[in-house]
């Protein structure tokens, strides 16, 4: 893999010194998440394979090119998952797209986002040096914030050589129920189901149905879906399909009919949009297909304590990402420089003027 680190290096070195820029990319699986995507392909897949793996450890690192797939099969052997459940999106995922999008699916709001699993990174900066962040141990705290601000970033900050991601053994029992119910009556009973002792590990509210998994002990399982009710279904596709967004809901995202992503507290009452909407996350996520003016959307979603961001579709010059105010757009940017002085690493994929 030295070799290949070399190809690397000189093909950051030449971009730095034409003032070119480079489009980090591995299956391009994600390829329309963000803004548009600039400058010559810099291919990641040559530099795959699982550098360690310690199941008794809980952790496994892999190099960014190594196929997601491969890394969720070599977890599935030993009974373990990445607990995240990060999508897809086409069969060309690698972990490192994985890390660099920062998605997380279903489970998200019972077990945290792939951030918070992170535990170390080996990254090439801007000047072609191989820099090394956090660890394999949650003790590890050594550049700790580093690795985990490189999730999400897009590969605007450098090329994320290597990732150390903490797993999870896979829960002993699960059941996913389906209940009839209207979009304010989701959100309240997600919240009193919230504050009890409840296994609930991903729900899902669309179109008059809330859809519920449990997950861990047996008994514990067992005990709740007296409490919650409803009737049981086949969870696993269901929530295969919710979080690679191959749910119906999910269809038809275009420049003429844009999927809106808003974060807010889960406690927020319905929100005042035109659009079919989508509710995870235990209200904390809603999807919203609508057309109205991006400015009136992001305007609600701060009203409400949250922000938006365009997700699929519409029209991109309006900004994917919620606008940054002043002081944090100039830590984006001290980041920025920092780490990629010239500029190299996907400019313009997250904010156009960085």
């Amino acid at each position: 893999m030295e070799q290949q680190l070399s190809v690397f290096k000189d093909r950051i070195a030449a971009a730095s010194a034409a003032g070119a820029a480079l489009r980090v990319r591995g299956g391009g699986s994600k390829d329309w998440y963000g803004e548009t995507p600039r400058g010559e392909v810099l291919d990641t897949r040559a530099h795959a394979g699982i550098i360690d793996y310690e199941p008794t450890e809980l952790v496994i690192t892999a190099r960014c090119g190594t196929p997601l797939a491969e890394i969720e099969a070599a977890l599935a052997s030993q009974n373990q998952m990445l607990a995240f459940e990060p999508p897809h999106f086409g069969s060309g995922a690698t972990v490192g797209g994985m890390v660099a999008a920062g998605l997380s699916g279903p489970a998200r709001a019972s077990v945290g986002s792939l951030r918070d699993f992170v535990l170390g990174a080996v990254l090439m900066d801007g000047q072609g040096q191989v820099l090394h962040f956090g660890g394999q141990v949650m003790k590890n705290v050594a550049g700790y914030d580093v690795s985990r601000l490189l999730t999400g970033s897009l590969g605007t900050l450098g090329l994320l050589l290597e990732v150390s991601i903490k797993v999870l053994p896979v829960p002993f029992a699960q059941a996913t129920v389906q209940l009839p119910m209207v979009h304010a009556e989701a959100i309240e009973r997600l919240n009193t189901w919230g504050g009890q002792p409840l296994p609930i590990s991903a729900s899902l509210w669309q179109d008059g149905q809330l859809t519920v998994r449990l997950a861990g002990a047996q008994a514990a399982v067992t005990a709740a879906r007296r409490v919650i009710g409803g009737d049981e279904v086949d969870g696993a596709p269901f929530w295969r399909a919710a979080r690679e967004q191959t749910l119906p809901y999910f269809d038809g995202a275009d420049a003429g009919n844009p999927l809106w992503r808003l974060s807010v507290p889960a406690t927020a009452a319905p929100l005042d949009l035109a659009g079919p909407q989508l509710i995870e996350w235990g209200g904390a996520q809603r999807w919203l297909h609508t057309t109205a003016p991006a400015a009136k959307v992001r305007a609600i979603a701060a009203a409400a304590g949250g922000h938006a961001t365009l997700f699929r579709g519409g029209d991109k010059t309006i900004g994917v990402f919620q606008p940054l105010a002043p002081a944090v757009s100039a830590i984006h940017r001290n980041l920025k420089t920092a780490f990629d002085p010239a500029g190299v690493f996907n400019p313009g994929r997250m904010y156009p003027d960085l």
